[in-house]
C-alpha cells in the first residue's frame, strides 16, 4: 500500500497542496514500520505483548507445577478471576487462596492451551482443557456441592476465557466451562435417568 500512496505524494507535493494529514500520518507510519522490519527492529504489537502476557500466565497460574510468584508478577491488584464452577475472585489474596486451596484439594490440576490464543485490544482469548484428580482435603468451593477428603474422582474438562490485560497486568480472567462435565464426573452432579 505505500508503495501505491508514495506517487500520490510526490504529486501532491508537486502541486503544492500536500495530502490530507490522516494520509501524511499514514505514509509515515508506514514508512517507520518498513525500515524497522528491513533493519530487523521490528516490535510487538500490543495484542502480541498481551498474548505473551495471557501465554505466560496460563503456564504458570494454570500449568503444573504452578507457580504462585506469577500473581504478584502478572495479576493486577484488584483482578477478577470468574468461572461458572466457583464465585467470583477479587484481588490477588482473593486468587491466590482460591488457587492455594484449589490445587491442595487437586494436587495434579493442570489446565493447558487446546488452540492458539486469540487478541484484540486489551482482550485474549483461549481454549483450553485440563483437569485433576481429588485426593487432597475436602473441597468445599464448588457453587453446586463439595467432595469430601480424597475422593479420588477425576475431573477433565474443556472451556475458553477472556482475558482483559491493562498495563501489562491480567486485569479480568472471566472463562465459561464445561461444568457439568466437571461435576458430573466428581459424582456432585447426577445424570439424568
Amino acid at each position: 500500500m505505500l508503495t501505491q500512496l508514495a506517487p500520490l505524494h510526490a504529486i501532491a507535493a508537486r502541486r503544492g497542496d500536500g495530502l490530507r494529514p490522516e494520509l501524511a500520518n499514514l505514509l509515515e507510519r508506514r514508512a517507520k514500520a518498513l525500515s524497522a522490519l528491513a533493519s530487523g527492529e521490528m516490535t510487538m504489537s500490543r495484542e502480541q505483548d498481551n498474548k505473551a502476557i495471557v501465554g505466560r500466565w496460563f503456564e504458570g497460574f494454570w500449568g503444573n507445577p504452578w507457580n504462585p510468584r506469577i500473581i504478584d508478577e502478572l495479576a493486577a491488584p484488584d483482578m477478577l478471576l470468574q468461572y461458572s464452577l466457583h464465585a467470583p475472585r477479587r484481588g490477588r489474596e482473593d486468587v491466590r487462596n482460591f488457587m492455594m486451596d484449589f490445587r491442595a484439594a487437586f494436587p495434579d490440576l493442570k489446565f493447558w492451551g487446546a488452540a492458539d490464543l486469540i487478541a484484540e485490544g486489551d482482550y485474549v482469548v483461549g481454549r483450553w482443557e485440563g483437569g485433576g484428580t481429588h485426593t487432597g482435603p475436602a473441597f468445599v468451593d464448588f457453587l453446586t456441592g463439595s467432595l469430601p477428603a480424597a475422593s479420588g474422582r477425576r475431573m477433565h474438562f474443556t472451556g475458553t476465557t477472556v482475558l482483559r490485560v491493562e498495563n501489562g497486568k491480567i486485569a479480568e480472567e472471566v472463562g465459561l466451562d464445561d461444568g457439568v462435565a466437571a461435576l458430573t464426573q466428581l459424582g456432585i452432579l447426577k445424570a439424568a435417568a
